[in-house]
């Protein structure tokens, strides 16, 4: 679901300190010496462990004694440094990889039943036959509906090695009997690119969602074409992103940045710099570039968005990022599990650390969003705090801040009108996909005339659209919601929502955006120049 990535700010604070993996793998084989020295202070936990593991009266899982003391360990030094269990590496690895081995579908648990809502373009599944709406009863001559069944579980029954076969049985609407499919496992893309158009005739539009090992081949392969389309000039839309790989940010900015040009440095404990500088192959060196970020860009997003600001190059556009200065590195525990450990700290050209202070401990730390809100700062720019002490300059004289996130050139406010607290509450529980799909079973062939262009360009809903959906949710919450406030705002969420669901890759942004005061700022900046 689409929606699913309108994350809560705590939600998305908590999955940048889990999901955040900048750098690569550390190797203690030549320092484990120095590490593990015999008869240390640090022989005490394992002697503890072992002593409780022999001698405590009951039964004790010592495994997750280690778990929450290596998590009790790592909550003392950094908000970054985060510990990975076993049972979540395989989700996280992938995440991060850019894709798994399944059948490509995109589905959700509806009364208990796997539910197609679209099938991944060209994967398994599309090959096979399979389409929107269909509800896969058996895989592999198992059961795979009721209550027991999480989408953990199904998730899990669905993958498995590549070019391998799973045996469906699938209920589809006007069908008399169940239909049989038989689909071999490959590669589905978890994509980064969520979207990638044209916004007018020289003005590109594409929205990056993290930066994974495809990121940058996703995100190179859209730049090319739209190039060929004529873009002179390019959105790159980076709200809502956690960062990533380091070296994927490293080659994006590359592609705007000028051969010796400083893209970053990073500094560790022993005083040790590493600088990264761009090279002469990027393609769009001469092109008008205008980076989208708020206060949910992080890490790898505001290593991209300081390297343009510092460099003078393009514009910066938004709210305050997160700040997130801090470089991590992965060490694999040996059982399944692994450590992200903060081991450097990133600057900008300019010599700017944008990481945020945590002295106040990590609860503190991922509440400062709700300290923005408080002061007014996601409203109003006069209203973020700065310190003189960290001030610099770029080339050509801008002024810049360091010390929490990255200060946008052009600020805009939060639309508090698209992220009210209902619509917020609407799109985190699903409310609205689930909606939307039961209004595409009543018939889905409906659609099949109207082309993606002129669904997103021409469709409209009428008012009572939203009257349908305010009885929808009454009866399904008991509650009694009026969308009087937000008539416009649940009709476009509501369009959207069906234009993913019916057509996918990047139709939910483009009926968003069409509404979106940053973008709509952007254009102004881009008409002024013409």
């Amino acid at each position: 679901m689409k929606l699913k990535k309108k994350y809560l700010p705590l939600i998305i604070g908590v999955a940048i300190a889990a999901g955040i993996y900048i750098g690569g793998k550390l190797n203690f084989s030549d320092t484990s010496d120095r590490l593990f020295t015999k008869n240390s202070k640090k022989d005490k936990l394992n002697r503890l462990i072992d002593y409780i593991d022999y001698e405590y009266i009951e039964d004790v899982n010592t495994d997750s004694i280690v778990d929450v003391t290596v998590n009790g360990i790592l909550n003392t030094l950094d908000p970054h440094s985060v510990y990975i269990p076993k049972e979540d590496m395989e989700r996280v690895a992938d995440n991060m990889k850019g894709d798994f081995v399944g059948i490509g579908i995109n589905f959700y648990t509806y009364k208990d039943t796997v539910t197609v809502i679209r099938t991944i373009d060209d994967g398994p599944s599309e090959k096979a036959g399979i389409r929107g709406g269909d509800r896969i009863i058996m895989a592999n001559g198992d059961s795979i509906f009721g209550k027991d069944w999480s989408n953990n579980a199904i998730i899990k029954k669905l993958k498995g090695p590549i070019n391998t076969l799973v045996d469906l049985k699938v209920y589809r609407r006007g069908e008399p009997e169940l239909l049989d499919f038989k689909v071999k496992r490959n590669h589905i893309p978890i994509k980064s690119v969520d979207a990638a158009y044209k916004l007018t005739d020289k003005l590109g539009y594409i929205k990056v969602n993290r930066f994974a090992e495809s990121t940058y081949k996703e995100f190179k392969k859209e730049l090319n074409k739209l190039q060929k389309e004529g873009i002179t000039e390019l959105v790159l839309d980076l709200r809502g992103n956690p960062g990533g790989f380091l070296g994927v940010a490293e080659q994006i900015a590359d592609e705007f940045l000028e051969k010796d040009k400083l893209i970053l440095f990073t500094k560790n404990k022993r005083g040790d710099v590493e600088k990264s500088y761009a090279t002469k192959k990027g393609d769009f060196e001469n092109g008008r570039v205008f980076v989208l970020i708020d206060e949910n860009s992080a890490s790898a997003s505001e290593i991209i968005a300081g390297a343009l600001q510092d460099n003078d190059k393009g514009t910066i556009v938004g709210r305050r990022s997160y700040g997130k200065g801090l470089v991590q590195r992965e060490m694999d525990l040996g059982d399944g599990s692994a450590v992200r450990l903060t081991v450097s700290r990133y600057y900008t050209p300019t010599g700017r650390s944008i990481q945020r202070s945590y002295k106040n401990g990590n609860k503190d730390y991922y509440d400062e969003y709700f300290s923005r809100i408080q002061s007014g700062e996601l409203l109003d720019p006069e209203k973020i705090e700065v310190a003189d002490s960290l001030k610099f300059t770029t080339p050509k004289g801008k002024v810049v801040y360091g010390g929490g996130g990255i200060i946008p050139d052009v600020f805009v406010p939060l639309d508090l009108s698209m992220h009210n607290e209902t619509l917020t509450f609407l799109d985190r529980r699903g409310f609205i996909s689930n909606f939307v799909f039961e209004e595409l079973e009543k018939d889905r062939h409906a659609y099949d005339t109207i082309s993606r262009n002129d669904f997103i360009n021409n469709f409209k809903f009428s008012d009572d659209m939203v009257l349908e959906f305010q009885n929808y949710l009454n009866e399904k919450t008991k509650a009694n919601i009026t969308f009087v406030a937000y008539n416009e705002e649940v009709k476009q969420y509501i369009k959207a929502t069906l234009a993913d669901q019916l057509y996918g890759n990047g139709a939910f942004e483009e009926v968003i955006n069409q509404t979106d005061i940053m973008i709509e700022e952007v254009l102004d900046l881009s008409n002024k120049d013409d």
